[in-house]
């Protein structure tokens, strides 16, 4: 399938689309936002209004059935990527779907099935594989700048919400919803992550609980993994710290030396190797998901390919699935 000019449909236009990803759609050559669709129809108006849409829809199927519609981007909690994924790519209209991809890996193999059936191309929104902070990380593994890769480690440790914050992103801690609770929603990024620089994630091994007692999901995961690269991993992620204790680190560590960078905060990326020690600091872009809207506009004419696809996202959720599995078994 192969498209002159990307004409995108959204589903779910709420806060993540305002700066992060909704921009890039009309801001990326050869691409633009023809029609938005958010269930309440006054604020899809509103958001079309404000955006320069020419279209807004408070029904999903009506925007998969708009002709000038080619492409859908589907940013709606995981509960409803699934359906709409399926109802789009069955249309013959590629999809860009939010991460996590959907709320289990069984879903995420639903919706590669009905790409394969129809022919209609599917990405995922991890677009760290493109921002310039993690593409020097992989440059500096390339370059062989620490030696061989013999483990990795995250530790992501972060004090719980205000209940106002958690009543606003309430989706995120309800598993019917989400899949998960935040490890869903941001752990995924770093495992998405390494699983580009280190190869896929398998043999893994945790425990997730709940400690803090203040929503369904789980709030600690303790994990260990293998790359099928060989290189060992861990991560620890808890959501119910204190301030003090705030922190986002990944180490990836060589027979040579090692790199530091952060997934969330603006850290500078830290190499320390045989030659000493240099840092690398980089700037936030302002619509994060462009690096990634260019490649994947590109793939859609053509003229190049996505680092970021079905395939790649539905092996995230298959390793968050396997991290969470024992908490929601003994749950049941």
């Amino acid at each position: 399938m192969v498209l002159e000019e990307v004409k995108w449909g959204l589903i779910g236009c709420g806060d993540v689309t305002e700066v992060k990803s909704g921009p890039p759609l009309q801001l990326t050559p050869h691409s633009s936002l023809v029609a938005v669709m958010r269930r309440n129809g006054e604020l899809a108006k509103d958001y079309a209004i404000r955006h320069n849409v020419p279209k807004w829809y408070s029904n999903g199927d009506d925007l998969i059935n708009d002709p000038e519609v080619n492409a859908v981007y589907i940013a709606t909690p995981p509960n409803a990527h699934l359906e709409y994924a399926i109802k789009a790519m069955r249309a013959g209209k590629p999809v860009y779907v939010e991460k996590p991809m959907a709320r289990t890996y069984n879903e995420c193999l639903e919706m590669i099935k009905i790409s394969n059936e129809t022919g209609t191309p599917l990405f995922s929104a991890y677009y760290r594989r493109t921002l310039p902070l993690f593409t020097k990380v992989k440059e500096l593994i390339d370059l062989n700048s620490i030696g061989t890769i013999r483990l990795v480690n995250i530790r992501y440790y972060k004090p719980p919400e205000s209940e106002s914050e958690t009543k606003i992103a309430s989706w995120r801690y309800q598993p019917e919803i989400s899949g998960g609770g935040l490890l869903f929603d941001l752990a995924s990024h770093t495992l998405d992550f390494l699983d580009f620089i280190l190869g896929p994630i398998s043999n893994v091994k945790a425990n997730a609980l709940n400690q803090g007692g203040l929503y369904p999901a789980e709030d600690l995961v303790m994990a260990n993994w293998m790359h099928d690269t060989g290189v060992a991993g861990t991560g620890t992620w808890c959501f119910t710290t204190s301030d003090k204790n705030n922190l986002d680190e990944v180490e990836i560590i060589g027979n040579q030396g090692k790199i530091v960078f952060s997934t969330f905060k603006s850290n500078p990326v830290v190499l320390e190797n045989w030659a000493g020690r240099e840092e690398f600091l980089f700037e936030r872009p302002k619509h994060v998901q462009s690096f990634l809207m260019e490649k994947i506009v590109a793939a859609l004419r053509g003229k190049g390919e996505s680092p970021s696809t079905g395939i790649t996202g539905a092996r995230t959720n298959r390793v968050m699935d396997e991290m969470v599995k024992n908490y929601y078994n003994n749950k049941l």
